[in-house]
């Protein structure tokens, strides 16, 4: 009797799914439509939300040039109304909060370039700006009495020492700078002497200073020099102040000092704050992994350590209503870990915090109203449900299923407000109970012009590698898949390497629906590595890049084609990131695939550790460094390039210019090679692209990419 109903109830969503679908393929340019939702807040009682609608809109009068355009919307949770957008200007607004009153949003918009708070009644009117901070402002925070906001700036090394309010006495920091030569920091003293080539060695400094404030020079003495998009020099702080919600009025700092904290917010009597970062007066902060908690009075005084210790990150704050229970999280220092949720009184100490576990990485941690439950979100098993841990219990019960994902949430009273992916939508907002039941969507913004749309709908299997490691896949066919028929089969592999893809993720939702309405099957997995299935199988890849993950989703691959319709002679394979990395491990090593895709790379991990700002997961995964002899072997063996000879498949590389990330010169080196050799290769470098270039890039080179990949396997599937 189960199993029948179970099959009813299969029956009935596939049914369901298969209404959803309309006649029109998907497109490249429907990636313009999708409209994101994000930064979700509700008022007190839970009767309004605000959130943020992120739009992609022609710019100007720029032929096939796109913007994005971010904007603050209301909505009534009970449906009763239509969302109705509250900000029009030119600027982005972003990070919306609620008065504790409900009668007012502070949030943050763009002015002359730098980041500011506004404030919009929701009496009606036009927003007015309530900082003009020389540094901007942002991450606003209400006190409980809503009489004062807290917000952030972030303020450079440069400014920092010369800012008589911030920095009054000319302080330097005390921990090392680390310039060779200069072992008390002394070059950083302001100094009074005139700039001059020819002058003394004070003139000389002053003049070589100036050059480098007129960016004739990057002078690197830091051990992360590397941002996202380019070379960096410079060192920034975070400063938290605090002034009355109202224009005009006199913002306060109440932190101090070089040290870097990242989130501040007010405990529920309004008396104190809390916060989080790193006050390490010994290490540069390149150097210092470790995160501590802290609490302080409003006015700056008395701040004293929480939680802290050598070799622990501990982070995400959160104090419960009353004010009596602190949750947060800790782990290690390696990036290849878990995160631990516990919580503790406010007033204790570590000898007082309840681990509450859970293997999982966990996000947006947000306590119930009567502190019975903390709600969070989890990427898992190809989704991202909603989850909320029992404080008493301990024990944590899944709220929402593996088939979505929740984005940015929030709870109030009996009601959860929470952005929601799906295969059938990539982003709507949704009001639930405190249980995550009874569902109703609030918002259309993708499901009208979704609707005509015919999607593919994943299959999900799964199956168990050589070290006993169950790895899921889905599998998704051509629109117009017809039984007896042959097609093309497109093997896509996620970066990270510990990200994670299904069902529930949002950034490969128009990528998928676009090659199966071009006759495509694809088929993508999840192999050892990857967040989302505990910490055992994240780690599953340590020392072991290459071939353990290629066997996973190999295997995926296999499994997929043993279904009988794929064509063997038109297998292809892409990715990006580490995924780059892994595609060219592949084809190094394996010779079926009829074309190939590498984005933004990985190919050589010694000169990765060199060119790339997340080089530290070479010694986290690797164990050391490139200059050690067993780690050196161990680079050699799992670098792509080393066995570039064996690569023949038709390839195509993409990379962005400013992508430092990864870095860029692993990706020439790759093409210059194989040129060399006489292999089939293209390359194609997108100016001014960062890492990032797929998911938030210029829309006309998403554009670009996405069309030079299906051009490129279509030469070769078709010859």
């Amino acid at each position: 009797m189960q199993r029948t109903i179970l099959a009813i109830v299969f029956w009935l969503s596939a049914a369901f799914s298969v209404a959803q679908n309309g006649k029109e393929p998907v497109k490249v340019t429907d990636m313009l439509k999708i409209k994101s939702i994000g930064s979700v807040s509700l008022n007190k009682d839970g009767s309004k939300a605000v959130f943020t609608v992120t739009a992609i809109e022609p710019e100007g009068e720029s032929k096939g040039e796109y913007k994005y355009v971010t904007q603050l919307w209301l909505v009534n949770t009970d449906g009763s109304a239509a969302p109705k957008q509250i900000t029009t200007a030119k600027e982005n607004s972003s990070q919306p909060v609620f008065s504790p009153d409900g009668k007012q949003i502070v949030f943050v918009r763009q002015v002359d370039g730098k980041a500011q708070l506004f404030l919009l009644s929701l009496d009606g009117g036009e927003a007015v700006q309530l900082t003009k901070h020389k540094y901007g402002a942002g991450n606003p925070r209400w006190s409980p009495d809503g009489k004062h906001i807290l917000f952030s700036v972030s303020v450079p090394m440069k400014n920092l020492l010369k800012d008589s309010i911030l920095n009054p006495g000319a302080e330097i920091p005390k921990w090392p700078m680390e310039r060779p030569g200069f072992d008390k920091n002394q070059h950083m003293k302001v100094s009074s002497a005139k700039p001059d080539p020819d002058g003394t060695m004070e003139e000389i400094r002053a003049y070589l200073e100036n050059n480098a404030n007129d960016k004739k020079a990057k002078v690197i003495y830091k051990l992360n020099f590397l941002d996202e998009t380019d070379v960096n020099a410079d060192i920034s702080f975070n400063y938290f102040f605090i002034m009355e919600a109202k224009p005009d009025a006199k913002p306060a700092a109440v932190t101090k000092g070089f040290y870097r904290y990242n989130f501040a917010d007010f405990t529920p009597d309004g008396k104190q704050l809390l916060l989080a970062g790193d006050m390490d007066s010994t290490e540069h902060p390149d150097r210092s992994l470790e995160g501590e908690i802290y609490i302080m009075n409003t006015d700056g005084s008395n701040l004293r350590k929480l939680l802290g210790e050598k070799d622990r990150n501990y982070n995400s704050p959160r104090v419960s209503p009353s004010g009596k229970w602190l949750a947060f999280q800790y782990s290690n220092t390696s990036f290849v870990s878990i995160p631990t949720m516990a919580i503790m009184p406010l007033n204790g100490s570590m000898n007082d915090k309840t681990d509450i576990p859970f293997d999982r990485t966990k996000g947006n941690i947000t306590w119930s109203d009567d502190e019975r439950y903390i709600y969070f979100s989890a990427q898992s098993n190809g989704g991202q449900p909603m989850y909320r841990a029992d404080v008493n219990t301990k024990k944590t019960e899944q709220l929402t299923d593996f088939n979505g994902g929740t984005g940015s949430f929030d709870v109030a009273g009996n009601k959860i407000v929470f952005v929601k992916t799906e295969v059938a939508n990539p982003f709507e907002l949704y009001v639930a109970d405190a249980s995550a039941k009874n569902q109703k969507r609030l918002t259309s913004f993708n499901a009208e012009w979704i609707a005509s749309k015919k999607l593919s709908i994943p299959e999900k299997h799964s199956f168990k590698n050589e070290k006993g490691m169950e790895v899921e896949y889905w599998v998704m066919k051509p629109v117009n898949y017809e039984a007896g028929k042959k097609y093309p089969l497109l093997l896509e592999i996620h970066g990270g390497p510990s990200s994670m893809w299904g069902p529930g993720e949002s950034t490969m939702w128009h990528e998928y629906q676009f090659f199966c309405s071009r006759g495509y099957g694809v088929v993508y997995c999840n192999p050892r590595g990857s967040g989302g299935y505990g910490f055992n199988f994240l780690r599953g890849n340590i020392n072991d890049w290459g071939a353990g993950p290629t066997n996973d989703v190999l295997t995926a691959l296999d499994k997929t084609v043993a279904e009988g319709w794929a064509d063997t002679a038109k297998l292809l394979v892409t990715g990006g990131s580490y995924a780059g990395y892994l595609v060219a491990w592949i084809i190094a090593h394996d010779q079926r695939f009829a074309a190939a895709c590498s984005q933004r790379g990985v190919y050589d991990l010694a000169t990765f550790f060199g060119e790339g700002n997340a080089w530290r997961l070479v010694p986290n995964y690797f164990g050391g460094y490139p200059w050690e002899p067993a780690t050196k072997a161990t680079l050699g063996r799992e670098s792509p390039i080393h066995y570039v000879h064996n690569i023949r498949t038709p390839y195509i590389i993409f990379h962005g210019d400013n992508d430092r990330r990864t870095g860029f010169v692993q990706s020439e080196m790759l093409y210059k090679s194989l040129k060399a050799l006489g292999r089939p290769v293209e390359y194609v470098r997108h100016p001014n692209a960062t890492h990032e270039i797929t998911r938030s890039g210029n829309n006309r080179q998403r554009i670009d990419q996405m069309l030079r990949t299906y051009e490129f396997f279509e030469r070769w599937i078709n010859k």
